[in-house]
């Protein structure tokens, strides 16, 4: 997906809006609608994406505290698109877990169900992030609770898909144990995993 460097973003929408009404004043209306107009479609096109793609580009990447500070560019998420505002909390709770604040994330991943996602995918990595938590707080039926959720879902990304069959694994594994933990694998801070790309 084609995106605009926030900063730059941001520099357009001024000068877009504030060169389009001072053309409007000077010389009239449709010397300035041409940049007002220019303006509104980018303030539009931030109100309702925000700056989720970008910020789950860089947490991808592992770079945790840019993917923090991109995302808390995003300053209305209440108009985000339908699904987007799902996709914001969801970012949340990444990197709360990748904080170890594991309390936290739990919060905003199941606030990110609430508000509605744009696709299985997104929806099992929220559930995946939700059966670790539980499970590292040793919590055998919420784990498997969201185990089930998960399994409904028709998840197309392979790199989640292989990682749901590996916590299925760990899930089988954890029944037989007799002091289960599966804090170690809880995804590490820095970790190159792959959110479900943006549509």
């Amino acid at each position: 997906m084609f995106t605009i460097n926030i900063y730059l973003r941001f520099a357009l929408i001024a000068a877009g809006l504030l060169g389009g009404i001072g053309l409007w004043i000077a010389y009239g209306f449709w010397y300035g609608f041409p940049f007002l107009l220019i303006g509104l479609f980018l303030l539009a096109g931030y109100l309702m994406l925000g700056t989720l793609v970008s910020a789950s580009v860089l947490l991808s990447q592992g770079h945790l505290q840019e993917a923090e500070k991109r995302l808390k560019l995003t300053f209305f998420p209440q108009l985000l698109l339908m699904g987007y505002k799902g996709t914001y909390y969801m970012i949340q709770g990444v990197l709360a877990v990748q904080r170890k604040d594991l309390t936290t994330g739990e919060k905003w991943l199941l606030t990110a169900l609430e508000k509605g996602l744009p696709s299985d995918n997104e929806r099992g990595a929220v559930l995946l992030q939700l059966t670790f938590i539980a499970a590292s707080k040793q919590n055998r039926p919420g784990a498997q609770r969201h185990f089930n959720e998960l399994k409904k879902l028709n998840i197309t990304e392979p790199m989640l898909k292989e990682q749901v069959k590996e916590l299925e694994k760990q899930l089988k594994m954890l029944g037989q144990a007799a002091n289960p933990s599966m804090l170690g694998m809880m995804p590490r801070g820095g970790s190159k995993r792959r959110l479900p790309r943006m549509r």
